[in-house]
């Protein structure tokens, strides 16, 4: 069976977003381009679209897209209590008739309230996975422990691999990935290069071929996220390109 292509609607840019009219603008575009599905980000939506999101789901269905939804949300909130959003978040991903919701892990201290989540876990159908952002939250110590305490309890959370947010937090992407690709159930393929005191995301044809090692040592049957930069005049030949790039490699 060949692996599935998800296109991030970050990947086009906000501002595009916006001028277009919002991320149901950009459905056409990711069918057209022969993916398999569309990751809806909730900070692209405003008041209004999230009051529609069973609107979206129809939209999504009808071209024949697999929905994903992300959140920029932690799991776990400063005082190392589950977000407390986390309930109402599930139910958007219900709405949206989401494969999987996807947050950040957040102030990970310990499996205390894990009991909690499986609870929240149980009344939906929507998986959860989780990323490793690009704050000291998102490194890899705390993530291999969260990975670890999911293991002893058997919860039923998959991490999302983002290929290239590990070098914002001085990460080895290479360490991260002999230590984690047992739970990964999604990747966020994405290539960066240095930039004043950060980096920033580049389109792999622009990129060296270390991103392509790093794949070829990730699940090669998890769903790959694009989600670095989608730019020009052709959208849909652009994403076609890195769809059909990425469904071979």
């Amino acid at each position: 069976m060949p692996r599935k292509i998800i296109v991030v609607t970050a990947a086009y840019g906000h501002d595009r977003i916006a001028a277009m009219g919002g991320q149901q603008a950009l459905l056409p575009i990711i069918a057209s381009a022969g993916a398999d599905g569309v990751e809806i980000r909730r900070e692209l939506l405003n008041h209004i679209q999230l009051d529609a999101l069973p609107a979206l789901a129809q939209q999504i269905a009808e071209h024949r897209l697999d929905a994903c939804y992300s959140a920029p949300e932690p799991l776990f909130v400063e005082d190392g209590k589950l977000n407390p959003l986390i309930p109402s978040l599930l139910l958007e991903a219900h709405q949206l008739n989401a494969s999987w919701l996807k947050l950040s892990l957040g102030h990970f201290r310990g499996s205390q309230q894990f009991s909690l989540l499986q609870q929240w876990l149980e009344k939906t159908n929507v998986p959860l996975v989780v990323e490793n952002d690009q704050t000291n939250c998102g490194k890899l110590a705390p993530m291999q422990r969260f990975q670890a305490a999911c293991n002893v309890l058997n919860l039923p959370v998959t991490l999302t691999f983002d290929m290239a947010n590990w070098l914002w937090v001085d990460e080895s992407p290479e360490a991260a990935a002999r230590v984690l690709a047992p739970l990964v159930s999604y990747i966020h393929v994405k290539a960066a290069v240095a930039h004043h005191y950060h980096y920033r995301a580049i389109a792999l044809d622009d990129a060296e071929p270390r991103w392509l090692e790093l794949l070829n040592n990730l699940p090669a049957d998890a769903p790959r996220g694009i989600e670095f930069p989608l730019e020009g005049r052709d959208l849909t030949a652009v994403t076609r390109h890195y769809v059909n790039l990425l469904r071979e490699e």
